[in-house]
Protein backbone atom coordinates (compact mmCIF):
# COMPACT_ATOMS: atom_id res chain seq x y z
CA UNK A 1 0.00 0.00 0.00
CA UNK A 2 1.52 3.79 -0.99
CA UNK A 3 0.97 6.37 1.24
CA UNK A 4 -1.88 7.77 -0.95
CA UNK A 5 -4.43 5.59 -0.14
CA UNK A 6 -3.31 5.54 3.48
CA UNK A 7 -4.13 8.50 3.85
CA UNK A 8 -7.30 8.34 1.98
CA UNK A 9 -7.95 5.01 4.92
CA UNK A 10 -7.57 7.07 8.00
CA UNK A 11 -9.77 9.82 6.74
CA UNK A 12 -12.64 7.66 6.37
CA UNK A 13 -11.46 5.52 10.02
CA UNK A 14 -10.78 9.16 11.80
CA UNK A 15 -12.65 12.31 9.69
CA UNK A 16 -9.83 14.70 10.64
CA UNK A 17 -10.07 18.04 9.80
CA UNK A 18 -7.04 18.30 8.30
CA UNK A 19 -4.41 15.19 7.58
CA UNK A 20 -0.90 14.34 5.88
CA UNK A 21 1.84 12.26 5.72
CA UNK A 22 5.65 13.02 6.16
CA UNK A 23 7.55 11.16 3.53
CA UNK A 24 6.40 9.21 0.49
CA UNK A 25 6.80 5.47 0.69
CA UNK A 26 6.63 3.36 -2.70
CA UNK A 27 4.03 0.71 -2.84
CA UNK A 28 6.97 -1.90 -3.01
CA UNK A 29 8.04 -0.13 0.47
CA UNK A 30 6.72 -1.16 4.17
CA UNK A 31 7.88 0.24 7.33
CA UNK A 32 7.28 3.79 8.90
CA UNK A 33 4.91 6.46 7.72
CA UNK A 34 4.06 9.49 10.08
CA UNK A 35 0.21 10.83 9.36
CA UNK A 36 -0.14 14.31 10.42
CA UNK A 37 -3.65 15.25 11.81
CA UNK A 38 -5.08 18.50 12.27
CA UNK A 39 -2.95 21.12 13.36
CA UNK A 40 0.01 18.65 13.28
CA UNK A 41 0.26 18.78 9.43
CA UNK A 42 2.03 22.18 10.07
CA UNK A 43 4.89 19.87 11.54
CA UNK A 44 5.48 17.95 8.73
CA UNK A 45 8.16 20.20 6.45
CA UNK A 46 10.09 19.88 10.19
CA UNK A 47 9.60 15.76 10.15
CA UNK A 48 10.72 15.53 6.80
CA UNK A 49 14.10 17.04 7.31
CA UNK A 50 15.01 14.25 10.11
CA UNK A 51 17.11 11.41 9.24
CA UNK A 52 15.75 8.17 7.92
CA UNK A 53 16.81 4.59 8.49
CA UNK A 54 16.03 1.77 5.30
CA UNK A 55 16.32 -1.74 5.31
CA UNK A 56 16.73 -3.09 1.63
CA UNK A 57 17.60 -5.71 -0.02
CA UNK A 58 19.30 -5.92 -3.89
CA UNK A 59 18.42 -9.37 -6.42
CA UNK A 60 21.85 -9.23 -8.37
CA UNK A 61 21.21 -9.98 -12.14
CA UNK A 62 18.62 -7.70 -13.03
CA UNK A 63 17.73 -4.62 -14.08
CA UNK A 64 14.27 -2.77 -14.64
CA UNK A 65 13.11 0.60 -15.60
CA UNK A 66 12.14 1.65 -11.94
CA UNK A 67 15.37 0.11 -10.24
CA UNK A 68 12.42 -1.97 -8.38
CA UNK A 69 10.22 -4.87 -9.17
CA UNK A 70 7.14 -2.78 -9.94
CA UNK A 71 9.23 -1.39 -13.29
CA UNK A 72 9.47 -3.46 -16.51
CA UNK A 73 12.75 -5.45 -16.95
CA UNK A 74 15.10 -4.09 -19.23
CA UNK A 75 18.37 -5.86 -18.74
CA UNK A 76 20.11 -9.43 -16.65
CA UNK A 77 23.34 -10.59 -16.94
CA UNK A 78 25.35 -13.79 -15.04
CA UNK A 79 27.10 -11.12 -12.56
CA UNK A 80 26.90 -11.93 -9.05
CA UNK A 81 29.19 -9.57 -7.25
CA UNK A 82 30.86 -11.04 -3.80
CA UNK A 83 30.75 -10.00 -0.54
CA UNK A 84 34.41 -8.24 -0.55
CA UNK A 85 33.65 -6.86 -3.79
CA UNK A 86 30.31 -5.12 -2.40
CA UNK A 87 31.88 -4.23 0.74
CA UNK A 88 34.93 -2.07 -0.90
CA UNK A 89 32.18 0.21 -2.81
CA UNK A 90 30.09 1.00 0.06
CA UNK A 91 32.72 4.20 1.24
CA UNK A 92 32.34 6.07 -1.45
CA UNK A 93 28.59 6.29 -1.32
CA UNK A 94 28.97 7.66 2.76
CA UNK A 95 28.85 11.22 3.25
CA UNK A 96 27.26 14.03 0.93
CA UNK A 97 27.13 12.20 -2.45
CA UNK A 98 25.62 13.25 -5.57
CA UNK A 99 22.38 11.29 -6.85
CA UNK A 100 20.29 11.43 -10.13
CA UNK A 101 16.40 10.26 -8.94
CA UNK A 102 14.86 7.55 -11.03
CA UNK A 103 12.29 9.05 -13.91
CA UNK A 104 10.19 6.84 -11.36
CA UNK A 105 10.34 8.70 -8.57
CA UNK A 106 7.64 10.36 -6.93
CA UNK A 107 9.84 14.08 -7.21
CA UNK A 108 7.81 16.94 -8.35
CA UNK A 109 8.82 18.34 -11.77
CA UNK A 110 6.78 21.37 -12.45
CA UNK A 111 4.14 20.63 -10.32
CA UNK A 112 3.87 16.74 -11.22
CA UNK A 113 5.38 13.49 -9.82
CA UNK A 114 7.80 12.41 -12.31
CA UNK A 115 6.50 9.02 -12.13
CA UNK A 116 3.06 10.09 -13.55
CA UNK A 117 5.03 11.68 -16.32
CA UNK A 118 7.20 8.91 -17.12
CA UNK A 119 4.48 6.43 -17.37
CA UNK A 120 2.39 8.51 -19.63
CA UNK A 121 5.09 8.47 -21.99
CA UNK A 122 6.94 12.12 -21.65
CA UNK A 123 10.53 12.45 -21.82
CA UNK A 124 11.46 13.33 -17.93
CA UNK A 125 15.06 15.09 -17.25
CA UNK A 126 15.76 15.17 -13.88
CA UNK A 127 19.49 16.35 -12.75
CA UNK A 128 21.85 15.29 -10.51
CA UNK A 129 21.66 16.54 -7.02
CA UNK A 130 23.15 16.35 -3.30
CA UNK A 131 22.38 14.28 -1.27
CA UNK A 132 23.48 13.46 2.44
CA UNK A 133 24.39 9.12 3.28
CA UNK A 134 25.22 9.40 7.13
CA UNK A 135 25.85 5.10 7.10
CA UNK A 136 25.96 2.64 5.04
CA UNK A 137 26.33 -1.23 5.98
CA UNK A 138 25.84 -4.39 4.50
CA UNK A 139 23.70 -6.79 6.54
CA UNK A 140 23.26 -10.36 4.35
CA UNK A 141 25.04 -11.33 1.26
CA UNK A 142 23.86 -14.85 -0.35
CA UNK A 143 24.78 -14.62 -3.45
CA UNK A 144 22.01 -13.91 -5.46
CA UNK A 145 20.37 -10.89 -2.88
CA UNK A 146 22.44 -8.77 -0.92
CA UNK A 147 20.50 -6.85 2.62
CA UNK A 148 22.09 -3.59 3.89
CA UNK A 149 21.08 -1.00 5.86
CA UNK A 150 21.36 2.78 5.52
CA UNK A 151 20.96 5.93 7.20
CA UNK A 152 20.34 8.95 4.88
CA UNK A 153 19.05 12.47 5.28
CA UNK A 154 16.41 14.38 3.13
CA UNK A 155 15.16 13.55 -0.17
CA UNK A 156 17.86 10.47 -0.95
CA UNK A 157 16.51 7.56 -3.38
CA UNK A 158 17.20 4.41 -1.71
CA UNK A 159 16.33 2.85 -5.31
CA UNK A 160 18.86 5.05 -6.83
CA UNK A 161 21.16 4.06 -4.46
CA UNK A 162 20.57 0.48 -4.69
CA UNK A 163 21.23 0.81 -8.68
CA UNK A 164 24.37 3.02 -7.86
CA UNK A 165 26.04 0.49 -5.87
CA UNK A 166 25.20 -1.89 -8.76
CA UNK A 167 26.93 0.20 -11.30
CA UNK A 168 29.91 0.57 -9.17
CA UNK A 169 30.28 -3.41 -8.75
CA UNK A 170 29.84 -3.67 -12.37
CA UNK A 171 26.72 -5.77 -11.84
CA UNK A 172 23.00 -5.22 -12.38
CA UNK A 173 20.71 -4.70 -9.57
CA UNK A 174 16.80 -4.31 -8.66
CA UNK A 175 15.42 -3.13 -4.88
CA UNK A 176 13.22 -6.28 -4.12
CA UNK A 177 12.76 -5.64 -0.17
CA UNK A 178 12.46 -1.60 0.95
CA UNK A 179 11.65 -1.23 4.41
CA UNK A 180 12.05 1.98 6.36
CA UNK A 181 12.44 1.36 10.55
CA UNK A 182 12.98 5.55 11.26
CA UNK A 183 11.72 8.37 10.00
CA UNK A 184 12.70 11.15 12.30
CA UNK A 185 11.60 11.14 15.41
CA UNK A 186 9.50 8.04 14.63
CA UNK A 187 10.62 4.24 15.64
CA UNK A 188 9.28 1.21 14.07
CA UNK A 189 8.79 -0.08 17.61
CA UNK A 190 5.79 3.23 17.83
CA UNK A 191 4.46 2.34 14.43
CA UNK A 192 0.75 0.60 14.55
CA UNK A 193 -1.25 -1.37 12.29
CA UNK A 194 -3.55 0.24 9.85
CA UNK A 195 -7.03 -1.09 11.37
CA UNK A 196 -9.98 0.19 13.47
CA UNK A 197 -7.95 0.54 16.18
CA UNK A 198 -5.36 3.33 14.91
CA UNK A 199 -7.53 6.09 16.62
CA UNK A 200 -6.41 4.67 19.91
CA UNK A 201 -2.71 5.13 19.08
CA UNK A 202 -2.53 8.91 18.24
CA UNK A 203 0.64 10.46 19.62
CA UNK A 204 0.39 14.03 21.03
CA UNK A 205 2.54 16.90 19.34
CA UNK A 206 4.97 16.71 21.37
CA UNK A 207 6.85 13.32 20.34
CA UNK A 208 7.86 15.26 17.33
CA UNK A 209 8.58 19.03 19.73
CA UNK A 210 10.79 16.66 22.13
CA UNK A 211 13.50 16.62 19.36
CA UNK A 212 13.55 20.43 19.08
CA UNK A 213 15.36 22.35 21.36
CA UNK A 214 13.14 24.55 23.76
CA UNK A 215 12.95 29.01 23.51
CA UNK A 216 10.85 30.40 26.13
CA UNK A 217 9.66 33.98 25.04
CA UNK A 218 7.48 36.92 27.06
CA UNK A 219 3.31 36.80 26.18
CA UNK A 220 4.34 40.02 24.41
CA UNK A 221 6.48 38.25 22.29
CA UNK A 222 3.73 35.39 21.84
CA UNK A 223 1.38 37.54 20.82
CA UNK A 224 3.91 39.23 18.17
CA UNK A 225 4.68 35.86 16.45
CA UNK A 226 1.31 35.14 16.78
CA UNK A 227 0.44 37.68 13.88
CA UNK A 228 3.71 36.71 12.28
CA UNK A 229 5.86 39.35 12.81
CA UNK A 230 10.00 38.77 13.47
CA UNK A 231 11.39 39.42 16.84
CA UNK A 232 14.96 40.79 16.62
CA UNK A 233 16.76 40.12 19.81
CA UNK A 234 20.76 40.56 20.66
CA UNK A 235 19.49 37.57 22.95
CA UNK A 236 19.53 35.27 19.88
CA UNK A 237 23.03 36.39 18.64
CA UNK A 238 24.12 32.67 19.63
CA UNK A 239 21.35 30.94 18.72
CA UNK A 240 20.32 29.66 15.18
CA UNK A 241 17.64 26.72 13.70
CA UNK A 242 14.54 25.77 14.53
CA UNK A 243 13.08 25.97 17.90
CA UNK A 244 9.59 24.77 19.58
CA UNK A 245 8.62 28.46 21.40
CA UNK A 246 7.18 28.02 24.30
CA UNK A 247 5.08 30.63 26.58
CA UNK A 248 4.02 30.43 30.04
CA UNK A 249 4.17 26.52 29.36
CA UNK A 250 2.30 26.28 26.23
CA UNK A 251 3.11 25.81 22.64
CA UNK A 252 2.97 28.99 20.42
CA UNK A 253 4.89 28.32 17.42
CA UNK A 254 8.07 26.85 15.58
CA UNK A 255 10.82 29.62 15.20
CA UNK A 256 13.97 30.04 13.09
CA UNK A 257 16.49 32.22 14.39
CA UNK A 258 18.92 33.71 11.81
CA UNK A 259 20.93 36.55 12.22
CA UNK A 260 19.66 37.70 15.79
CA UNK A 261 16.31 37.49 14.18
CA UNK A 262 13.28 35.20 15.23
CA UNK A 263 10.60 34.22 12.44
CA UNK A 264 7.82 32.25 12.79
CA UNK A 265 7.18 29.35 10.84
CA UNK A 266 4.59 27.52 12.02
CA UNK A 267 1.51 29.33 14.42
CA UNK A 268 0.03 26.51 16.86
CA UNK A 269 -2.59 28.96 18.77
CA UNK A 270 -5.35 31.26 17.24
CA UNK A 271 -4.82 35.29 17.36
CA UNK A 272 -7.65 35.30 19.82
CA UNK A 273 -5.58 33.08 22.29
Amino acid sequence: MGSTPVVGRLKYLLKPSKIGHAGTLDPLATGVLPIALGKATRLIPFVMDGKKIYEFTIRWGVQTDSDDLAGHEIAHDDIRPNKEQILSVLPKFIGTIMQKPSIYSALKINGQRAYDLARSGQDVQIQPRPTKIYDLKLLNHDGETTSFVAEVGKGTYIRTLAHDIAESVGALGVVVRLHRTKDGPFDINQAVDLDDNVAKNILPMENVLDNLPKLNVSSDVAKRLIYGQRIKDDAYADLSGIYAVMSENHLVALGEIEKNVLHPRAIFVSKEG
